[in-house]
């Protein structure tokens, strides 16, 4: 078999799961199907720190699914990760060099969401041929070549290409992930306690999951519980919303559409098109809305996030790249949180707020709205978080989940660590 090239969103998941981009065929199968690469784009891959510090745009949860799971159930193949920084190949391992000289062999953007029109265009691509869209942008290519036949495709499709993307375009990819998966199935019975406002179909709930004294408003978009996921009584959830595998809706919780819970998540309080990653809580009252949570981040109790402000002007976010705030055209944009975040009890963020990785966040007063990786403080200052208080904070709350930190992954955030400081 083919070694494994881990999918989930982040390091510990792939670990512990041993998930894989390749389809878990024989060698003889395997040898039949299309090899297809993610391929993460450099600029695209900086546009989208510090999400991406950790995973590439193919690992980022978008929806049900990651973007990658959705080409992998959409796009049957033999898959491989082409990450872009060095530090992710090393961790994630990239396509071998057969797979490279392959000249069917497919090189999909992954930050590219798939659909049925979009999969068929790629799909019938040759040696040689190239898909792009009416401005030029690389969709897909097909093989080595030193030039290629460009094939315009003329549709309409879906890319992260922004942070903000992966919050604005979440609803839409939730109820496409929400058709595909539950197409031909049948949901696990819903309890008579809970009240249903809409379409009953439109709820899904997966196996082993407990949903009890909850009111579930489908009128706006589907909902979808995922297996072993806990929604306690007096929540209420309004859709498009996914709740993951093994995830938590505490007792009295307003979700509101756009909203996605990733894996082993816990939430409370109010939530508005939130897309939160795997293994991070927040599960107190305060409110979250227009952001992305990565993973084994925390937000204490009354944490608030601002998602506009006071006098309606067009919000500014931070850009790596380009290492200024930059215009996104938005009036509704929130928290933006690296993986290994943190924020203290009663933290006020305001709008439009971004966090690297392993931010420690304390103290009273509102943060500044760019913290770079690995510092902690307050509006009083901020100093950096040196490695081994990093890493003691880490073990301690991955092994309240049951997750080793390995060796594997105190070199990856060793190497994060390393290519953040070109951004502080």
């Amino acid at each position: 078999m083919r070694p494994y090239l881990l999918l989930f969103a982040l390091c510990d998941v792939f670990w512990r799961k041993n998930r894989n981009f390749a389809l878990k065929k024989s060698k003889e199968n395997l040898i039949e199907m299309t090899n297809i690469i993610l391929s993460d784009i450099r600029g695209v891959h900086q546009e989208l720190l510090p999400i991406t510090y950790t995973r590439t745009p193919a690992h980022i949860r978008l929806g049900i699914d990651t973007i990658g799971e959705k080409w992998q159930a959409m796009m049957p193949g033999n898959y491989f990760m082409e990450p872009a920084p060095d530090y992710l190949q090393e961790f994630f391992g990239m396509p071998p060099a057969h797979v490279f000289d392959d000249p069917a062999a497919l090189r999909v953007a992954a930050n590219v969401l798939p659909d049925k029109a979009l999969v068929a265009a790629v799909g019938a691509l040759r040696p040689g041929q190239r898909l792009v869209d009416d401005k030029g942008a690389v969709i897909a290519r097909c093989g080595k070549a030193d030039e290629y036949v460009d094939i315009v495709y003329d549709g309409d499709y879906r890319a992260v290409d922004h942070l903000y993307d992966i919050f604005l375009l979440n609803g839409e990819a939730l109820a496409a992930d929400f058709e595909r998966l539950t197409a031909g199935r049948a949901s696990q019975p819903l309890s008579p306690t809970n009240t249903v406002i809409g379409n009953r179909d439109l709820v899904f709930v997966e196996e082993g999951a407990w949903v009890e004294g909850a009111f579930l408003n489908t009128s706006a978009g589907p909902i979808y519980i995922g297996k072993d996921a806990t929604v306690m009584e007096g929540s209420m959830l309004r859709g498009p919303i996914a709740l993951c595998e093994h995830a938590t809706v505490n007792m009295g919780t307003k979700v509101y559409p756009g909203t996605t819970i990733g894996r082993f998540c816990k939430v409370g309080g109010e939530l508005n098109n939130v897309v939160m990653h795997d293994y991070s809580n927040k599960a107190h009252d305060g409110f979250l809305g227009n952001a992305v949570v990565g993973s084994w981040c925390n937000l204490g109790a009354g944490a608030v996030a601002s998602n506009l402000k006071n006098d309606y002007t067009p919000i500014r976010l931070w850009n790596y790249p380009e290492r200024r705030f930059l215009r996104t055209g938005l009036q509704f944009c929130g928290l933006i949180m690296g993986d290994h975040s943190k924020a203290g009890i009663n933290t006020m963020f305001n709008t439009a707020t971004v966090l690297g990785v392993g931010v420690n966040i304390h103290g009273s007063g509102f943060p500044r709205n760019f913290v770079p990786s690995f510092s902690e403080g307050s509006t009083a200052g901020y100093t950096d978080v040196s490695m081994t208080k990093f890493f003691d904070t880490a073990a301690r709350m991955m092994a309240r989940r049951g997750v080793e930190l390995t060796d594997a992954h105190r070199r990856l955030y060793m190497a994060i660590r390393q290519a953040a400081e070109e951004f502080k």
